[in-house]
């Protein structure tokens, strides 16, 4: 018997090493040729190593995941034969092949006449039978089970193999190293078919469900990151006394009509704003931080944070400043419509200087705004509860609502921030105080 080592093939103009991400073998396993020993990984492709020749697995030089230069030996075999040329052969004598991206050219492989031959018999007619399936086998070692939400462990091309079979990888039981799901598991998989669930009482569930993030929510996330990256929040948080509001609005809602809508809470609150920043300019501004500049603007832009199927987007009320409340109420119900059936323009979700958020009813007692980068400040709407007051001489119950408002410390001292609150909750506790210049 002679030994034949296996060495890492070229793999591409310019590799110099590759990633091992799969054995198809182990020591002990017979092979025949072309039978596939492992896969590497480059920066471009899996390539999937086959055996050049016939043999018995002696040894491995590599964990999965280990990175492994050109030309280093990767696998040994026992081959029939004598001497110590097929010692020195390699597996970039005979070629690779690539799955499932392009193939590399192979070179032809030397003609069966320069293999060495075994003593007794021709090569072929003594060569032994093929195994059978690795999961089939009855010295195979035992499936090692997977921690309960650990990502299956697997190769591309086993990958490519299980999708285009329609296998969930979550139901195979690797028999690779560390677990790792084989081709010859995912044969087994479907001869033998899933494990069936045990019926009665609890069950366990170990499934994962992997949601690619992409679109809206990709850009969601983006803008939320930079907010949080760049932005050093400040958050004050205020009680407000909306029980006259409340009597009011319900006064005003009585008889609507197309001009006078019914209103919510956010056309108050943004009549509110609209007073508090016409003296205090710097809150509605956006802060260009690369180029050190605040910009204030006389515009005031009302973004209003806005829940649709696909995620959270910002529809914008123009010119706040130059619209009533009923003209807040109109404009705001158009563009919430707008949002939440995908038709909103890109010039109606663009263009904000100040943000409200508001989650309604589910509303918490208290949030912590995060700022629509690049403004400067946000206002947040919490849930409305009745509540015992002391009025001075007794409790009462009154309708209580918290306001979460944020601001960027780096352009708005905790004072500014703090005036702008309490000026808020004064306009807001003293309704008719909006319709009135004070």
């Amino acid at each position: 018997m002679a030994e034949r080592i296996i060495k890492l093939p070229d793999v591409g103009e310019g590799i110099a090493e590759a990633e091992l991400v799969e054995w198809h073998v182990k020591i002990g396993d017979i092979v025949r040729e072309d039978d596939l020993l492992a896969a590497v990984m480059t920066d471009k492709a899996t390539v999937e190593i086959p055996s050049p020749v016939e043999g018995e697995v002696t040894w491995v030089g590599a964990e999965v995941g280990d990175t492994v230069a050109i030309g280093s030996a990767i696998v040994k075999l026992k081959v029939a034969g004598e001497g110590g040329a097929a010692a020195e052969q390699s597996v970039a004598e005979e070629g690779a092949q690539e799955a499932p991206a392009e193939k590399p050219a192979a070179p032809p492989a030397p003609p069966k006449a320069e293999k060495p031959a075994a003593p007794a018999a021709p090569a072929k007619a003594a060569a032994p039978p093929p195994p059978p399936p690795k999961a089939a086998r009855a010295d195979a070692a035992p499936a090692q089970r997977r921690a309960p939400g650990e990502k299956p462990l697997a190769s591309p091309a086993v990958r490519l193999k299980a999708r285009e079979a329609g296998v969930d990888l979550r139901q195979v039981q690797g028999t690779g190293p560390a677990g790792r799901i084989t081709h010859q598991d995912i044969d087994a998989f479907l001869l033998r078919g899933p494990e069936p669930v045990r019926g009665g009482g609890l069950v366990e569930q170990n499934a994962v469900t992997e949601v690619k993030v992409v679109g809206l929510r990709r850009r969601i996330a983006e803008k939320m990151a930079l907010s949080k990256a760049r932005i050093p929040h400040i958050t004050i948080v205020e009680e407000i006394n909306v029980s006259p509001l409340e009597d009011l609005r319900a006064t005003l809602n009585k008889k609507p009509t197309p001009e006078r809508p019914k209103l919510t809470i956010l056309p108050f609150l943004m009549r509110a704003m609209v007073k508090a920043l016409a003296e205090q300019p710097a809150l509605n501004a956006l802060y260009d931080d690369e180029a050190g500049i605040v910009r204030q603007h006389a515009a005031i832009n009302i973004g209003i944070a806005t829940q649709t199927p696909t995620g959270l987007i910002v529809p914008v009320v123009k010119h706040a400043e130059a619209r009533d409340l009923w003209g807040c109420g109109i404009e705001l119900n158009r563009l919430a419509e707008r949002g939440r059936d995908g038709t909103a323009t890109r010039d109606e979700l663009t263009g904000s200087t100040i943000t409200i958020t508001s989650l309604g009813a589910l509303g918490g007692i208290a949030t912590t705004p995060v700022i629509n980068h690049p403004e400067v400040a946000i206002v947040g709407v919490n849930k409305m509860v009745v509540r015992p007051v002391w009025d001075g001489t007794t409790f009462v119950p009154r309708k209580m609502m918290n306001l979460s408002c944020s601001f960027d410390h780096r352009v708005i001292d905790g004072w500014d921030a703090a005036v702008f609150v309490q000026r808020l909750k004064e306009l807001l506790e003293n309704p008719a105080t909006l319709f009135v210049d004070i």
